[in-house]
């Protein structure tokens, strides 16, 4: 089992190839909570994630034993991007295996840190069991979390928490396999037994609250979930024992909860966070921790990579969803003067017109009529609701949408 001894030496092992993160006060989010909530930012850490400091720790500690083929891993894209960054500072090559649903943008960041990549599997089970055979050729395997190495190097999170925040309460991790909980947890309670440590998953794959219920390693279908990089199916053999020992409560949170969280910490603290990163701070807010008035709770903030097409279609849902946006469309008689009438209602409430479609001649719609679809930023359900009342008032048959 991995020690507190195992992961202060992993700590002086690595401590010149990593970067010791911030840990930042968010007052918006500690008005909202009522508790001091701090934000370990790992979105700052060499290639955008906690990922490389488990993987330089496993690196280092081999180094004198990997052989001219390097190292081989598998991940949906954070673990890989680590690995390829630890391997270069190593100066040791690294070959990837990514499954098939991982991002393109992690994939091209992965090999532009230097690694080779291999799409291969539909789970990243079965991308960890292709890694493994192509292991056998000659190179080091480097699991994403089921690795005593790998925990010793994420625990080095908690000793810098401890040391940029004395008396930390509660810390609030991410969990896809457990490694990263693990590390954290076996450090923290070393330091301060008393202290609360909370995973959190995303509802859509629940493997190790599953797990947790049953027992023992559990394989659930995972759903599709904007935090990809916590989706993995079956917890780990090495992490349950730990998880189980060491972690005081598991929650979940949904994909409206991890996508609100990531517009709050972008909005508040400029903090691009990907799903898996926002979802300690989607379980704060979602009420399935018990929040103690005054009491210092940090948040793992576990890492930033997420691509910008995602992210902005992420921004327009929870927009909609909050009332801040609105979409709808009308029937226009195609005549002079009568899109700007139209234009001078929503003005007349202060709506702010985002994108505007004026469509004529589409089959579905009259010869001399013409469709106006519009997008406009609202200040909430109260501001969206007088802008229908004013268009109906003056004649106009919306449609929502």
């Amino acid at each position: 089992m991995v020690s507190l001894a195992d992961i202060l030496a992993a700590e002086m092992r690595i401590s010149q190839s990593i970067i010791h993160t911030p840990l930042v006060y968010s007052p918006t989010i500690s008005e909202i909570t009522g508790a001091n909530i701090y934000l370990k930012l790992e979105t700052l850490q060499k290639a955008g994630s906690f990922k490389v400091r488990g993987a330089s720790n496993k690196i280092f500690l081999h180094l004198t034993e990997i052989g001219d083929e390097g190292v081989v891993a598998a991940s949906a894209g954070n673990h890989a991007q680590g690995v390829a960054v630890a391997a270069h500072s190593a100066g040791i090559p690294a070959t990837i295996v990514m499954p098939e649903w991982s991002s393109v943008s992690k994939q091209e960041a992965t090999r532009g840190y230097g690694a080779h990549v291999i799409i291969h599997g539909r789970s990243l089970e079965e991308s960890i069991q292709k890694a493994q055979e192509i292991a056998h050729t000659g190179r080091l395997f480097i699991h994403p979390y089921d690795d005593d190495e790998v925990i010793a190097g994420q625990g080095t999170i908690a000793m810098e928490i401890f040391t940029d925040l004395p008396n930390p309460d509660m810390i609030v991790v991410p969990v896809g396999g457990g490694g990263l909980i693990a590390g954290i947890a076996i450090a923290a309670k070393a330091k301060k037994p008393e202290i609360k440590i909370i995973g959190v998953q995303a509802a859509v794959c629940p493997s190790v609250k599953e797990a947790l219920y049953r027992g023992s390693t559990y394989k659930v279908m995972a759903g599709k979930t904007i935090a990809d990089g916590i989706r993995v199916a079956g917890t780990g053999s090495r992490t349950l024992p730990l998880i189980q020992h060491f972690v005081d409560q598991l929650v979940l949170a949904s994909e409206e909860e991890i996508a609100d969280a990531m517009l709050l910490l972008l909005e508040r603290k400029h903090i691009v966070a990907e799903g898996a990163g926002a979802v300690p701070l989607a379980a704060i807010m979602n009420g399935s921790i018990d929040v103690k008035q005054g009491s210092n709770i940090v948040l793992v903030i576990s890492g930033g990579n997420v691509e910008s097409s995602q992210l902005f279609r992420i921004i327009r849902q929870s927009l909609s969803r909050q009332g801040r946006s609105m979409h709808f469309s009308v029937m226009l008689d195609d005549q002079p003067g009568t899109l700007a009438r139209l234009i001078s209602v929503i003005a007349k409430e202060r709506g702010n017109i985002l994108h505007i479609h004026h469509a004529q001649g589409d089959s579905d719609i009259p010869v001399l009529v013409a469709r106006v679809t519009l997008e406009l930023e609202t200040r909430g359900w109260e501001h969206i609701a007088s802008i229908k009342k004013a268009l109906l008032v003056n004649g106009y048959e919306i449609l929502m949408g």
